[in-house]
Parts: C-alpha cells; structure tokens; sequence
C-alpha cells in the first residue's frame, strides 16, 4: 500500500499522488509497488526491502544522494499470540525530494502521527525523522506502563495461586521486557551515530529535538531495564510462594485426613460382628460419637499448641 501525505499548515493531509516535498508512507509493498519505486525515484532495491526483513537491526546507511534509516518499534499482537508486544522494523527512506517511510505492517506510532501530527513539515525531512524517533520513544513508555499494569495484576493473582499458569504469564511478559530492551538499545546505538558523526545536516533546533529523543529513549532503557530486573525476581520469589501455597493446601488435607481416619478406626471397631463392651447399652452411639469427637479435638488441640495449623 502507497499512502502520499503533504504538511499544510503544520498539519499532514493525504493527496492523490507524489508532489516534489511529500512524505510517501509504503506499507507492506507488493512488489510491483517496490519495483514503481525504485524506477520513479531510484531508490536502491535493498533500501526498500531491508525493512521488510522482519530481523532487520537499527542501522544507519547512506547510498549517493539516498539515505536509509532503520530503527524498531512496538506494535501490539492478538491475543493469540503468547506475548502482547513485538517489535518491529521501519525504514526511513531520505530522497533528493521527498521521505519515505516503509514498514512490514501497519504500526501505530505512523497510524498516530499520521492522525494526530502537528507541526509537522515533509519538506524538512530530518526535523520530520527526528519528530517520528521521538515519537517512537513514546510509545515504548505508553506500552511498557500498560506491561507493568499486567504484570502487577499478574503478581497479585499468584499471592494466592497453586497454578503454573500465573507464573508462566509472568515469564511470558519477562520474555516482552527483553524484547524491548533489545530494541531500545539498538535504538540508541543509531541515534548516538547520527549525533556524533552527523550523518545529515539539521535545521537549528534539530539538535535539540534529538537531545530529547534521546533522553526519552533513555528513560525507556532504564524503566525496562527496571521493570525485568523487578520482574525476574518476583518471577523466583512467586515461584517459592506457590510451593508455599502448594505445601499449605497438602497440609490441611493431611489433617483433615487424619481427623477422618481417628473416627473411621473408632467406627470400625463399633461396626464388627464380634462381642463388644457396651453393645447393648442404650447409649452406646452417643458414648462413641463422644468419644470421637473427644479424640479428634485433643488432636486438633495438639496440633495448635505445636503451631502445625
């Protein structure tokens, strides 16, 4: 899919086709998108497809007057999938004229700005990069803090849990966190190359903007570097405490098995066909019905005094 958007007034419209200063928004191409690509403008083939490559790493490369940026990103997966987050890459695609932007599938940080962009030129191209960077960086803290609200969640329902399940949803968001780190930080490896060497020329302010870009993308390393360290280690403790819980429900039945088995004994013996003392007195079911009552609580009383309920 081909999406043509130009800045007027501060703010992105869709047009009908390419305009010299346009910002092109390639979505899972086909390949004869790319190949109109690559012939209308000359984008180098590999420019357009590295993005597609869904392992593709952060990366800075430049080719004549073509520059290509990738970095990675968030998008939510189904609920089919076992973790809520992937990450993904996006390639930005700097031309003589125009941007271009090409992704795999939809993601929402393009969906987003696309929707809610101000103050945006798709003539400055670097001010527009540096602008979808730090939105980028935003919306790795929105969805690490909807990860910490799951994972809080998680933690309470295994207070009480004798269930792998919980357990394993918390290592299902651990392998998420990991994930995002890997990400970030391959982020930040890029964006500190474009700001030591450089790479494209910056309006004024541009520099400023990506001092912020990075300072977001740095609280993000360090709220997941936080949110795994956490995680792993209440991933061990809860492991312990469903053990706990395990231990705790195996041991009430084992009392409540031997307070059964006290009486069973006694009434076993009451129910055999052989003479037995106080057989045909008139108070003999109460005499043993007291009797076990009496047994069963000097037990329960043992086990209190010796702190085993």
């Amino acid at each position: 899919m081909l999406e043509y958007l130009r800045a007027t007034d501060g703010a992105l419209a869709k047009i009908d086709g390419y305009k010299p200063g346009c910002w092109i928004n390639v979505v899972a191409p086909t390949q004869e998108e790319i190949t109109l690509l690559h012939q209308t403008f000359g984008v180098p083939l590999d420019f357009l497809t590295y993005p597609l490559d869904i392992d593709e790493r952060s990366r800075f490369e430049k080719d004549g007057e073509f520059s290509l940026i990738i970095f990675q990103t968030s998008a939510p997966l189904a609920d089919a999938y076992d973790i809520p987050f992937d990450t993904i890459p996006v390639g930005i695609i700097h031309t003589k004229d125009c941007i271009l932007t090409v992704c795999l599938s939809e993601v929402p940080i393009i969906k987003d700005f696309i929707r809610v962009g101000r103050n945006i030129s798709t003539v400055k191209k670097n001010r527009l990069t540096l602008q979808l960077f730090l939105k980028n960086a935003q919306r790795f803290l929105s969805d690490l803090r909807q990860l910490n609200r799951s994972i809080d969640e998680t933690q309470t329902r295994l207070q009480t849990s004798t269930r792998n399940r919980e357990l394993l949803e918390l290592l299902r968001l651990e392998k998420n966190l990991v994930y995002f780190m890997t990400a970030l930080k391959s982020n930040e490896v890029m964006m500190e190359r474009l700001r030591r060497e450089q790479l494209f020329e910056m309006f004024p302010g541009d520099q400023d903007l990506l001092n912020d870009v990075l300072t977001e993308n740095l609280q993000a390393i360090e709220m997941t570097q936080i949110a795994a360290n956490i995680t792993s280690s209440m991933t061990d403790a809860f492991a312990s405490i469903i053990n706990n819980n395990v231990n705790a429900v195996i041991k009430l039945l084992a009392i409540a098995t031997i307070l059964t088995a006290v009486s069973t004994f006694i009434t076993s013996l009451y129910g055999m066909n052989v003479p037995l003392p106080f057989q045909d007195s008139p108070f003999a079911f109460e005499g043993i019905l007291i009797l076990s009552l009496l047994l069963v609580s000097l037990i329960l009383f043992f086990l209190w005094r010796r702190r085993w309920l």
